[in-house]
């Protein structure tokens, strides 16, 4: 019964995880392609054999999924205004991809077709393979993602400097998030969650750094360190790993 229950919790989590996200006709959803091959450590994680999951592991893969698409969606809206390369390169060449990868991960642990659900509302699992594209951009059941995305735009539509230290500040957030989910998925032994969420940081370090060179390419010596610290979180982070 409580494996039952974490799967429903599983399924209940990507349907909100699928209901916020699309491509939403940003510059760059038509002219670039997008990645969703993953390194061979990723693809041997998600085609492992299934791991115990916990009710608040599964509570991660979904939350982190909502963040992963709300860096998509910000950085093809801000592209859509500003035209800037790093966000269209990074939204579709990178976000895309680790949108899929939380997806196949969501996937993998999905209920099957012939569960009898008795304590909650059927829900079809065609969520769970709703294509990036025909999800909806910039709306979000997690209210904390919601409010988060609002205002990230609204700041980022002030100028090209700003939506640089919007991106500076989604990557933190990311990486913050993900420290925290990656001692999560180690204390239930969940090594393709980890794997994931590892593939995730590493990509969050490089967007990091690739905004604060936008940043400085524009004349901002401190790049994303010039946010500093602002409500309790420090976005200067030089010791970010570096490719």
């Amino acid at each position: 019964m409580k494996i039952v229950l974490i799967k429903s919790v599983l399924l209940i989590a990507f349907f909100l995880f699928a209901a916020g996200c699309s491509v939403n006709g940003g510059k760059g959803a038509n002219k670039n392609a997008y990645i969703t091959g993953f390194p061979t450590s990723v693809e041997s994680a998600l085609n492992s054999a299934k791991y115990p999951l916990n009710e608040k592991l599964v509570n991660t893969i979904s939350y982190m999924g909502n963040e992963e698409r709300l860096a998509y969606d910000v950085y093809n809206r801000l592209y859509s205004k500003w035209g800037i390369k790093q966000f269209v390169n990074i939204a579709s060449r990178s976000e895309y991809q680790h949108i899929t990868a939380v997806q196949q991960l969501v996937q993998k642990y999905k209920i099957s077709d012939d569960v009898n659900f008795t304590n909650i509302d059927m829900i079809p699992l065609g969520y769970m393979n709703i294509p990036i594209e025909e999800m909806k951009s910039g709306a979000y059941d997690i209210s904390k993602i919601q409010n988060l995305y609002n205002d990230l735009v609204s700041k980022g539509l002030n100028s090209e400097i700003d939506a640089l230290e919007v991106g500076c500040m989604v990557e933190v957030t990311d990486i913050n998030d993900l420290d925290a989910y990656l001692e999560t998925a180690k204390e239930s032994n969940a090594a393709d969650v980890e794997e994931v969420f590892a593939f995730l940081r590493q990509g969050s370090y490089n967007h990091y750094w690739a905004f604060d060179r936008g940043l400085k390419n524009r004349g901002v010596a401190d790049g994303c360190c010039s946010l500093g610290t602002q409500n309790g979180v420090n976005y200067c982070h030089p010791e970010y790993p570096q490719k």
